[in-house]
């Protein structure tokens, strides 16, 4: 049985923060490579690619969105992206390049051990059809008739919260900005703002707490980005 940790690269400048990170990625159970200069970390990431890459975007030497740009290039591995830039902009730039997460300073340690053990769960899991992940295999999707039910129990859905769930549910743990929800679900729609979309997750919501119960939160927001689907 292999008991090895995963490990993870963490590059960050900041001593401070780096410390309390790498306590608690430890206390975690995982291995840990800290950088403090974006040029060795991406050196490290080539010679060894880790299980996953915690990035600051505002690194000495090599910034944090080259380095992202290099694990996209060559499928290296996930990335969480870490940065103090809170403009919107700055948010969707790191998403479309490819990364897995992006977590805004200040943040709780807590929530960033959280979202390392979804995207390591998430890319453990072999890339197979739904009867190969119990949480999807609940779900049953008719594109043709846009209904959808959760172990049998239909949802209600009109056709926009349909689209919507689909579009999110086929990538788990994806992250869909607005502007791209806004195209894929809206696109025979003429004026539509975020606001629609906002509505239209609220009412999904409403309607898959119905049937999964109360604490059912499946879909989770990234403030100021948009959402993702995480089963």
């Amino acid at each position: 049985m292999n008991t090895a940790k995963p490990r993870i690269l963490y590059a960050e400048d900041e001593a401070d923060i780096a410390s309390v990170v790498i306590d608690y990625l430890h206390h975690a159970g995982y291995e840990v490579e800290h950088f403090a200069d974006g040029s060795q970390a991406m050196a490290a990431l080539r010679t060894r690619p880790p299980q996953l890459a915690i990035l600051d975007l505002m690194l000495p030497g090599t910034d944090g969105l080259s380095i992202l740009r290099e694990c996209r290039a060559r499928n290296l591995c996930p990335v969480i992206c870490l940065t103090a830039k809170v403009e919107e902009v700055d948010r969707l730039v790191g998403l479309e390049m490819g990364a897995d997460d992006y977590i805004c300073k200040p943040f709780s340690p807590r929530e960033l051990i959280a979202r390392v053990k979804v995207i390591l769960r998430r890319h453990a899991q072999p890339a197979a059809g739904a009867a190969d992940h119990p949480a999807l295999s609940d779900w049953q999707i008719d594109e043709t008739t846009c209904q959808a039910s959760w172990r049998g129990q239909d949802l209600g859905l009109t056709r926009r919260e349909f689209a919507l769930l689909h579009i999110l549910q086929r990538h788990p743990g994806k992250i869909y900005p607005r502007s791209q929800l806004l195209d894929l679900a809206y696109a025979d729609a003429l004026e539509v703002s975020d606001r629609a979309i906002d509505s239209h997750i609220k009412n999904l919501r409403k309607k898959l707490r119905t049937v999964m119960g109360d604490d059912a939160d499946c879909i989770r927001s990234i403030y100021g980005v948009g959402f993702a689907f995480e089963g």
